[in-house]
């Protein structure tokens, strides 16, 4: 039996798997608390999180019963990017944990942006930008300078429940990547932005190394009941766990994960062949060239806050409610459309968060309009960023997963706007990371299934065009000269030397 862990933003989930057949035996999950305000704070407890971990872990052994001294591995997959302080020998932390989504930081990140020219970021992260967690040290240090002295280390929740599980710390490249110690071309660690800001070098954890596997720690065999020294594999980002369970789709599918940010992900053979000023490029999971994270500027944030304000939140209704909104007609009337950078800077005045908008509202305009209006546009979005990808033939299908995938309304609408590339949909979502994870015990363990979208009944093709062609004219107007938002760029191979 191997058991993976995938926790996400949001929620914390375990499943059990059968070593030989792959059937879920048990399974578990639990929602995380959020604490935030107005100042932009997005935060989780560490003590929070360890209850969250024990419980579920608790639930799992318990409906596996005698199965659960058969634990071979455990896969450990989480969301990147955030931000823990903690002592390296002991673990303890010394701040909560900072979610990669807290905006608090942004004047820190325009700074350094402002101080150092794109090319200079782009020569080992490739990306055009300072990583967040750059700007997140930043913040943290002027608010405390005492808070990184010491023997300190600053974790994602990858690492922290590594060192958990293990004893150990290490941390994966994407999480390295979003905190700007990674240095993408060489695949190793680079201290080089930590110095450059004058943050102490040492705050970075060790690489995570391939797919080896370590064995879990007698304290944490007493403190979650596992079988001692059980090995446990990663952290994996939850987009490297996620994309590795649908690797088997296609022959170059585009994992577009409907999550709390929506990220696509796809592989190329050489990482110097795409750009964008957002990518996130790490070795791909099974070895084959590089894996290119891409989020978006939306995600759920943006749904949840349109469901919160436009339609019936009312508990136990408000996803009925959703549901019925877009079966009765999923896009929005004509000349109506909608900018979905709910949680970014404003495209007009940078200083503000907030650079969402509505085009097209009249008198007869609902509340049911306007959030057509935001799914359809978070849809375009999703294909404006990755049409040179598509156009490109870089990929060959489209596979939907993360938990709005479950939504036939937006299956409907991805499966229109990508017509005629093949569109898949993962049968459930929900587990994908957990299998994923078990990557370095069992490929086969960790595929999940698939399935075709059902194309039978799409809108009409004109109405989809009329539609995509006006979100593209309002981008193109408010936001085309935003650099963070430039789609995903496809560069031309070398040409050959003609010297002799």
């Amino acid at each position: 039996m191997y058991l993976g862990l995938d926790i996400g933003t949001t929620t914390l989930k375990a499943a059990a798997y059968d070593a030989r057949r792959g059937r879920r035996l048990a399974h578990a999950s639990i929602p995380l608390a959020l604490r935030t305000d107005a100042t932009g704070r997005r935060e989780q407890d560490p003590a929070a999180l360890v209850a969250a971990l024990t419980t579920v872990l608790a639930t799992v052994r318990r409906r596996c019963g005698r199965r659960w001294s058969t634990l071979q591995g455990i896969g450990l997959a989480a969301q990147g990017g955030s931000t823990l302080v903690v002592d390296r020998a002991t673990g303890r932390p010394h701040s909560p944990l900072i979610l990669w989504n807290d905006t608090r930081a942004f004047a820190h990140f325009h700074r350094l942006a402002a101080t150092l020219p794109p090319h200079w970021w782009r020569s080992f992260s490739r990306r055009d930008e300072p990583a967040m967690g750059l700007a997140r040290a930043c913040w943290l240090r002027d608010r405390n300078p005492r808070l990184l002295e010491g023997d300190r280390l600053l974790v994602g929740l990858g690492e922290y429940v590594f060192f958990l599980l293990t004893g150990l710390w290490r941390q994966d490249p994407c999480h390295a990547l979003q905190s700007g110690c990674y240095d993408g071309p060489g695949n190793r660690l680079t201290t080089r932005p930590l110095r450059r800001l004058g943050l102490a070098p040492t705050l970075a954890a060790p690489l995570r190394s391939g797919h080896d596997p370590q064995p879990g720690s007698a304290a944490a065999a007493r403190r979650f009941a596992l079988p001692a020294g059980v090995p446990v594999a990663g952290p994996y980002n939850d987009h490297e766990a996620g994309f590795a369970s649908i690797l088997h789709a296609s022959a170059r599918p585009l994992a577009a994960s409907l999550g709390t940010a929506w990220v696509g992900n796809f592989a190329l053979a050489d990482a110097s062949r795409g750009r964008s000023p957002f990518q996130l490029c790490v070795p791909a999971p099974d070895g084959n060239g590089c894996q290119v994270i891409q989020p978006l500027m939306t995600g759920n944030v943006t749904l949840e806050w349109a469901e919160a304000n436009l339609l019936d939140a009312t508990p136990g209704r408000a996803e009925a409610h959703r549901g019925a909104v877009l079966r009765r007609q999923l896009l929005p009337p004509a000349g109506l459309t909608a900018l979905p950078w709910l949680n970014r800077p404003h495209p007009l005045k940078p200083s503000v968060i907030g650079g969402a908008g509505f085009f097209g509202a009249g008198p007869a305009t609902t509340r049911e309009d306007l959030y057509r209006a935001l799914a359809a546009g978070m849809v375009f979005e999703f294909g404006r960023v990755f049409a040179p990808v598509r156009e490109g033939r870089a990929v060959d299908s489209l596979v939907l997963c993360g938990g709005r995938a479950a939504s036939p309304a937006l299956r409907a609408l991805f499966a229109a706007v990508w017509v005629p590339h093949p569109v898949f949909a993962v049968v459930e979502p929900a587990f994908m990371g957990t299998r994923g994870a078990l990557l370095a015990f069992d490929r086969q363990l960790a595929r999940a299934s698939v399935a075709p979208v059902d194309r039978s009944r799409l809108p009409e093709v004109g109405a989809i065009e009329a539609a995509r062609e006006l979100y593209h004219a309002a981008f193109t107007r408010f936001c085309g000269q935003v650099p963070a938002g430039a789609a995903y760029q496809l560069l031309p191979p070398p040409r050959p030397s003609s010297a002799p």
